[in-house]
């Protein structure tokens, strides 16, 4: 229900009813309305990071550059189950919630968790500067995740290209090319 209709419009309630439980279990067991939410997003972070997009890209690929482009393999496959496929809870519940919110704050690390996989695999394939990397990366990835939710069926694909050259310049011998649109200087005068 989070994950279909975000945190404030699923009432503990309703929880409740849908899950069968007496109202006392479930506040044996979760404190608070944050607290299940808490659950939640951990439970999505082991389910949709770890076993799908990490161990489904490590299955993918032997080397780590080749995981890092099998991660839009996964999120390819991801797309076209149009049963289970929403949007990224993480970035959905975070900006419901806001990152002054405990709920925002754990959106936050989540997030921050799938980046140092990503930069994890970068560095193991040898690239400069992989937490730099890996933030670029992870806007690939979640422009992917906003495109395919406004039904762009080449959404995984076209990010996967990106991340190509993204990779490319990002290695130790890589030369950035003279006025790259991304260059993060600032200009003079």
């Amino acid at each position: 229900m989070f994950a279909e209709r975000g945190i404030r419009a699923v009432g503990v309630d309703e929880v409740i009813a849908r899950s069968g439980v007496a109202k006392a279990t479930l506040y044996k067991h979760f404190r608070s309305k944050n607290d299940l939410a808490l659950a939640f997003l951990d439970r999505r972070e082991q389910v949709w990071t770890r076993d799908f997009i990490e161990a489904g890209s490590a299955r993918r690929a032997a080397d780590p550059e080749g995981q890092l482009l099998a991660i839009f393999d996964m999120l390819e496959e991801w797309y076209r189950r149009r049963d289970s496929f929403k949007e990224c809870s993480f970035m959905s519940v975070l900006l419901e919630m806001g990152n002054d919110h405990v709920v925002g704050q754990a959106c936050v690390r989540h997030l921050a968790n799938l980046r140092t996989m990503v930069a994890g695999r970068a560095a193991a394939a040898g690239l400069v500067e992989p937490d730099e990397f890996a933030l670029s990366f992870h806007i690939l990835m979640e422009g992917s995740i906003i495109s395919a939710s406004e039904g762009d069926r080449q959404a995984a694909h076209r990010a996967q290209a990106m991340a190509r050259v993204l990779i490319d310049e990002h290695r130790p011998c890589a030369k950035a090319p003279a006025g790259r649109a991304f260059d993060q200087t600032a200009p003079t005068g």
